[in-house]
């Protein structure tokens, strides 16, 4: 360890600090990527889109008021339904709890600061160009028409020629990547930006459930991204997956939504989950009862979800068995559930006195609403009664009493409980007129549907003929449906006429136990806490002041540029500081030119789409040239407090983008690997004598399986030769490119050449989907070696400042073990037929 160099003096530290964190003013406020700034704009676009897919469901209810009405065509109709499903799932409930998250975790974890906050930034504006502009389609007659579930084959080619489906598939599918890009900030924060002493026991319950949530998404989106690739190269270019006349099966479309789909629930009721174990201690003043149970339960809940897919395909044709076990794993999720609400019963019931607020009666209603919603999903778990109700307003029920009472109520008591440690408090009495409005409005909106459901109402139906019943539970419905309007409207006059954003607030007026409400400025807490107990403000006294007078760790920039501690995974034990990037507007044109890249796609303007690809990449480029891998900066050591001494750069595994990468290999992993069920599924189902017939020359295989094998030795090579000289040998990184390049194209001719056409049958078109998706990879992997040879001669990579190199390499040797497993797949599978 060096010896420290003196630290300025403490009014001039703490004015560094600020000068580091300052806030860009004016209109150049959006090129800030504070969390401070981003978090409530996630917020407040949330907010958006819930109000305008709500303003959709209004006008359904409108429709289904009375037998025979035509207040929208039979056309407008099927694209209000289907984008009001859609906007609800994909643009408001899980970008409004990844908003929650990205504003308050931080503060909660007692950082400065999520470690990739440019990233965050960059999936906030992808989020809000892409939604939209997607929810915009739906002036123009294209919006999708297929139902949020776009079955096939009713959005194929035939059955849906228009536009309209493309705007689905390349509309959300890129949404999607706004929601992985801040599922990845959002792991490594939590695990690796921890105030010290922070272990994962001391950890908040809704850092948890966040980190739970976040993991849930790396791993279920990647199914339906590729669903949608899937049917879209079906669409475009006539590949086969889900058409039974050349092998195809649409159930392989349902088998990846749902796989989506099912654990959705969850990613969105975990993240409300975890704010209702946060604000009902505040609410009793006394910490969550059986906390580690808690958590355990929050843990379980995402491991069972995955088991549940199945649960919405009873009435397809699986087979008794299969059945059976997914009715099981129905009944069995609810147990970690009914544990979380016992909890929380418990905690209350051991409180002195339990202030009843307004966030806390958005509290009671979830539990109430939310316990109806799964009493009636342990019913819709039983099979015989499935096959009755499916298809009937009781799922739609059903489907909204779990949503509404599990996630919508849940966000709205957040609003309310933590509004005052981000800016000002909303007014009580206004919260309490919006939470009679809208507990009263849902019940009387959804209760009615179940009795209309057991009466036989189908879903998604334009209207119904009179005499059948069910005229009196529609309209109740509908009046209903107004009634949260009136409360919708009311929470948003609340908001407009009380919030004011503010960059820290010292105030507490819930007495709450937990760090997010320290006196905190646009750099988050004065000094880093150490913490020693799961409720620090309440177990720790002069804690608070302590650390609001810099008495704790990192009170001072030690660069002059923004930065935060970065500790270990399990027990936050500081390894170094991170420094962070500032304002700018690289993130903004890459979050542009990704979404114009999409949309013009949809419109089928391949010119445009090309351009827009180009804007995208360069902002890319720019955002990565200007703000990653600063390198070594003095002092390259210092003390942060209590004498304890840490580097200021770091590479490799011990840094946040080391694990940033790898968390996105985790995302590549799970899609590969739902790209080979597809393939192996399809065999299953359809598989006939032309998976056999057509086998690929082994000897091809072997070829490229012996390039991947070189490719990765090359920049194995490559590296040593980095940490040994200092400097990079180029020649063998672009040797690398060029094997795995060589792979690739090997495996694609292998396949040409055993006659198979992507056109003619599912079992050619899902080989060459595994060779295109390893191709993307591998195309990735020559722009980031690529970009890896510039920084080499630009001077800006050596022996110590390295972490280009590492985070390449690390991407590069993922994309050779991928191409040698597609190989041994598409190689070795037909010979064993």
């Amino acid at each position: 360890m060096t010896t420290p160099n003196p630290l300025p003096r403490p009014s001039e530290e703490f004015e560094r600090l600020k000068a580091a964190w300052t806030r860009p003013r004016g209109w150049r406020v959006f090129t800030d990527i504070n969390n401070n700034i981003i978090g409530p704009l996630f917020v407040a676009t949330a907010l958006l889109f819930l109000t305008l897919a709500g303003l959709l469901g209004v006008i359904i209810r409108l429709q289904l008021a009375w037998p025979g009405l035509e207040i929208v065509s039979a056309a407008a109709y099927n694209q209000i339904f289907t984008m009001h499903g859609t906007v609800m799932m994909f643009l408001f409930a899980v970008p409004a709890v990844e908003a929650v998250g990205i504003t308050l975790l931080p503060s909660m974890l007692g950082s400065r600061e999520m470690p990739t906050p440019r990233l965050g930034a960059y999936a906030y504006w992808i989020y809000l160009l892409g939604g939209l502009s997607f929810f915009s389609s739906l002036f123009f007659g294209v919006a999708p028409d297929g139902g949020w579930f776009m079955y096939p084959p009713l959005t194929s080619k035939e059955n849906s020629p228009g536009i309209n489906t493309d705007m689905y598939l390349l509309g959300i599918g890129f949404i999607e990547i706004s929601a992985i890009a801040g599922a990845i900030e959002l792991i490594v924060g939590i695990l690796r930006c921890r105030a010290p002493g922070m272990t994962l026991g001391r950890m908040p319950v809704f850092a948890w459930a966040m980190l739970v949530f976040a993991g849930m998404v790396i791993i279920a989106f990647p199914a339906v991204i590729i669903a949608s690739t899937l049917l879209e190269l079906e669409r475009a270019f006539d590949w086969p997956f889900f058409l039974p006349e050349r092998g195809g099966d649409p159930l392989l479309w349902q088998h990846l939504f749902w796989f989506f789909g099912h654990p959705e629930v969850y990613v969105i009721f975990l993240p409300a989950a975890g704010m209702v174990s946060m604000i009902v201690p505040a609410m009793a003043r006394t910490p969550l009862l059986a906390h580690s149970l808690v958590v355990l339960a929050l843990v379980a809940t995402a491991f069972l979800s995955f088991g549940l897919w199945v649960h919405h395909m009873y009435t397809v044709g699986i087979p008794a068995m299969s059945l059976a076990f997914f009715a099981a794993a129905g009944f069995a999720v609810s147990i970690p559930s009914g544990l979380q609400v016992f909890a929380w019963i418990g905690t209350l019931a051991s409180g002195e006195k339990v202030r009843l607020n307004a966030a806390g009666l958005f509290v009671l209603g979830f539990l109430f609403i939310f316990t109806l919603g799964g009493l009636t999903g342990v019913m819709v778990s039983v099979t015989p009664f499935d096959w009755q109700a499916h298809d009937t307003y009781f799922i739609v029920a059903h489907l909204h009493y779990v949503l509404i009472g599990g996630m919508v109520f849940p966000l709205l008591a957040a609003l309310y409980h933590w509004a005052p440690s981000i800016g000002t408090a909303l007014s009580e009495r206004l919260g309490k007129w919006a939470f009679w409005l809208l507990f009263l409005g849902t019940n009387l909106t959804f209760f009615p549907m179940h009795i209309s459901g057991f009466m036989g109402m189908p879903r998604r139906i334009y209207t119904y003929p009179a005499g059948l019943g069910l005229e009196i539970w529609n309209l109740l419905s509908t009046l209903g449906a107004l009634t949260v309007l009136a409360g919708g409207i009311v929470l948003l006059y609340d908001i407009a006429r009380n919030f004011r954003l503010s960059q820290g607030s010292s105030e507490n007026p819930w007495d709450s136990g937990t760090l997010e409400w320290m006196d905190t400025g646009n750099h988050g807490p004065r000094s880093l806490p150490r913490v020693a107990s799961r409720y620090p403000l309440w177990q720790q006294p002069g804690m608070k002041e302590q650390a609001e007078a810099g008495g704790h760790y990192l009170p001072m920039t030690l660069t002059g540029q923004r930065e935060t501690l970065v500790g270990t995974a399990s027990a936050a034990v500081p390894q170094y500081v991170a420094v962070l990037p500032g304002p700018g507007y690289a993130h903004i044109v890459a979050a542009v030119g990704t979404a114009g890249t999409f949309l013009s796609l949809a419109l089928e303007a391949l010119v445009p789409a090309a351009g827009f690809a180009a804007i995208g990449l360069a902002g890319f480029l720019r955002w990565l040239w200007t703000s990653t891998d600063l390198g070594p900066l003095e002092p390259r050591e210092a003390d942060i407090g209590e004498g304890i001494v840490i580097p200021t750069y770091a590479t490799g595994p011990v840094s946040v983008s080391w694990w940033a990468v790898s968390t996105l290999l985790v995302v590549a992993g799970s899609a590969w690997a739902c790209l080979a069920g597809s393939y192996l599924f399809l065999w299953l189902v359809n598989g006939d004598a032309r998976w056999a017939a057509r086998i690929p020359e082994l000897g091809w295989g072997l070829a490229a399986f012996a390039a991947y094998v070189a490719a990765a030795g090359s920049v194995i090579w490559a590296g040593r030769g980095l940490s040994q000289h200092g400097r990079l040998p180029s020649l063998f990184v672009l040797v690398a490119v060029a094997l795995l390049a060589a792979a690739v194209a090997g495996e694609a001719l292998a396949l040409w050449e055993a006659g198979l056409r992507p056109r003619e049958h599912v079992h050619s078109s899902s080989s060459f989907a595994l060779v295109a998706f390893q191709g993307v990879h591998v195309a990735v992997s020559a722009l980031m070696m690529g970009y890896t040879v510039a920084r080499a001669w630009a001077g800006m990579l050596n022996g110590e400042r390295r972490l280009v190199f590492d985070n390449s390499r690390l991407f590069f040797l993922y994309t050779c073990a991928q191409g040698a497993a597609g190989l041994v797949l598409l190689h070795g599978f037909p010979r064993l037929l």
